[in-house]
């Protein structure tokens, strides 16, 4: 469970996340840019990150897949493919990009929500402070999102994170 995840709605179609974590700013920002690390903490417990192609820059592409690999879940075996571009990238202080539901060759799904997403790593010193902000194109794109669980995931998967970055900081 989350110890400090903040949800926020602002202006009826932006999704305001923020979260603390006990770590330094550059180790933070470093797991969200290379694929061996996004594979181990990006998704909702009981799901995989198969596929993770990566390029990491403003103008770059991330085409990645999800997997359920939980026999023990309803969605065992369902795949969900994202897309994202990158439209800029200031290490270690930001992150933004559009984030849209893709196929597995690539292809947007346009009837999803396609949100622009700014990520914020705020240096805390020995921690940083992960601000991020989604701006959907309605208050029914956000409700699509939220319907579907949204925070219920971006929980789980921020506490994948925060185990990583915590067993990490342990060797």
């Amino acid at each position: 469970m989350s110890i400090n995840l903040i949800t926020k709605i602002e202006h009826d179609n932006t999704l305001l996340l923020e979260q603390i974590f006990d770590v330094p700013r550059s180790i933070l920002f470093r797991m969200f840019k290379e694929p061996e690390y996004l594979k181990r903490w990006f998704g909702t417990y009981g799901w995989e990150l198969p596929v993770c192609n990566i390029d990491f820059r403003s103008d770059g592409v991330w085409h990645y897949c999800m997997k359920c690999v939980d026999e023990n879940q309803e969605h065992y075996g369902m795949e969900s493919w994202g897309k994202t571009f990158f439209k800029e990238i200031i290490e270690p202080e930001k992150i933004v990009y559009t984030d849209y539901f893709s196929d597995s060759e690539g292809n947007l799904n346009k009837s999803m929500p396609s949100p622009k997403v700014t990520n914020e790593f705020i240096d805390l010193g020995n921690k940083t402070k992960l601000v991020s902000r989604s701006e959907f194109d309605s208050e029914n794109s956000l409700q699509t999102v939220l319907d579907m669980g949204v925070i219920e995931g971006i929980t789980q998967t921020w506490d994948r994170l925060n185990d990583l970055v915590i067993s990490l900081e342990k060797k």
